[in-house]
Parts: C-alpha cells; structure tokens; sequence
C-alpha cells in the first residue's frame, strides 16, 4: 500500500507531518520523507513523525528530517506529537511520557474547547561537554562563549551544546535579519568541528528576551526550532546574558525556556492543528 495518511501540524510555525504507526511496522524511509516534505510537489513540512505506540502501550517519537535523516530529538516535534495524540483520543490524559531515541520525555497539554492550544515538554539537562555534543577535541572539554570567526574578519562569541541533538549558538550584537543565514547556515551545518552535522542559531539578546534565527540540520532554515530555542536559552544563561527563565522569539512566534534548579530544560509554546490529508507515495 503506497497511499500515506497523515496530519500536519505547526508549532510556531516549525511544521510536521504525523503519521500513525501503533504497531511500528511501517518505518518511513528517507526518500518517503523527502517527497511528503518537499514545499513544491509534495506536501510541505519540516519533517515526518512517525507515532508509535497507543491503546494503553508508551507513544514513540520517531522523527525523519525533509533531507530523509534521522532525528533523534525535536521540542516543536514532541509538542506536536502531544496535541496529534490528544486529537486522536490516543493520549492517556493530559500529561504522558512519549519514549524517544534520547529517552521518555513528559509532555504537558493545554486544551481550549477540546482542543489543544499550546505544548510543554521536558527538554531534559543539557549536555557541554563535546562528547556529549558531539565535537571534535577532547572529550571532556567544553565550547562556551568562545571566539568564533564567520569570515571577513567577522568574529562572535559562540557556545556549542547538545539539547539531544547538536547545537552550534552564535551571539549577535546586530540583528539576526541582517546575517545570510541561507549562506552561513549550510557551511557551518558541516563544520568539520561536528562529526554528527550540527544546528546553527544567530541569536541577539535583548532586554524583553533573545531574537533569533536558525539553520536546522536536516532540514535548512525553519520558522522556529524548539532545540534550538533551548540550546540559545541554556548558553545565554551559561554566560550571564540572560536569566535562566527566557522568551526565545523567532519569525514563527515565539517559545518560553525555563531550566529549573536541577538543569532540567521546560520548553513550551503554542500548537496548532493545520490539516489531515492522504499521499500516494508511488507517484511521489
């Protein structure tokens, strides 16, 4: 059977494409990934999450980017993936573990007239150190506000830290909307500084909280990214830039960062239902 049913969801406008798998039998391949994402003749999404799980068994998280890489973490994702099983009647209530490649992650769900409105997500602790990350150099060290040259002679502080999936942070003194992302991004996406790739934020703090744009491994430049809101968010504070409790604002809206006493990360922001629809991959 080549025809995919799926709903598409939006999380500050990071979108992705849920499909349900309660047996987890039909992985989604790369080139199936590639082709629901594609913005043209496809679909349109950021990536494919494939649920697993239900009907009294743990929800699974399994998430393959627009370029068909695997993913093992997504905030927005995860977020999504809540109201999809409130929407499916697959949630066990409003508060439930989801089972993902990093470990069980607790999500928490705001319902407005049936219908969920906005997502938290325990993001778990952060990881400095770069075997952690992953990153070159020895395991043990850390890469925090440290001098970082974008070239022409432009240098930046930058922090490098894994939010279950790499990150790679530049602090900005001018506006994010004045860097070319859509160049820098995909050169420092494969720095060979990251064996694994890596997620890239352009980030300026302000008083009222942190402007920033990203370039997602994977999947290139996106509206929003939850990891990356967290991992701009935990670096900031890390340096004294920002309190520990955060709004990070992209071009989709906005998230809010909370790392507790314990190092724990809470990501939350608004989710939104966009539509439910049916691909026949075998014409993709």
């Amino acid at each position: 059977m080549s025809e995919l049913a799926f709903s598409k969801y939006e999380a500050a406008g990071n979108d992705f494409l849920l499909v349900a798998d309660p047996q987890d039998r039909r992985p989604i391949s790369p080139e199936a990934a590639e082709a629901l994402c594609d913005r043209w003749i496809g679909v349109g999404a950021d990536g494919v999450i494939r649920v697993t799980g239900g009907a009294g068994d743990p929800l699974g998280f399994h998430l393959t980017n627009a370029d068909g890489s695997n993913a093992a973490m997504s905030g927005n994702g995860m977020r999504c993936l809540g109201a999809y099983a409130h929407d499916r009647g697959i949630a066990p209530g409003q508060e439930f573990e989801v089972m993902t490649p990093v470990g069980p992650r607790r999500v928490w769900l705001q319902v407005d007239a049936g219908r969920v409105t906005s997502a938290r997500v325990d993001m778990a602790s952060p990881g400095f150190t770069k075997a952690q990350i992953p990153m070159m150099g020895p395991a043990w060290e850390t890469f925090l506000d440290q001098p970082f040259e974008l070239g022409g002679g432009l240098v930046v502080r930058a922090s490098a830290v894994s939010m279950g999936n790499p990150h790679l942070v530049l602090f900005l003194d001018e506006d994010p909307e004045r860097f070319h992302v859509e160049h820098i991004g995909p050169a420092l996406e494969c720095h060979e500084w990251f064996p694994e790739r890596t997620n890239v934020e352009f980030a300026r703090v302000g008083e009222d909280g942190i402007d920033v744009r990203v370039w997602e491994r994977g999947a290139g430049e996106t509206l929003a990214c939850g990891t990356g809101a967290c991992a701009v968010a935990v670096t900031a504070s890390e340096s004294g830039r920002a309190p520990a409790n955060v709004s990070v604002r992209f071009r989709g809206g906005t998230l809010e960062v909370e790392r507790g006493e314990d190092g724990r990360v809470i990501l939350g922001g608004p989710v939104r239902h966009v539509f439910d629809g049916t691909m026949d991959l075998a014409a993709a």
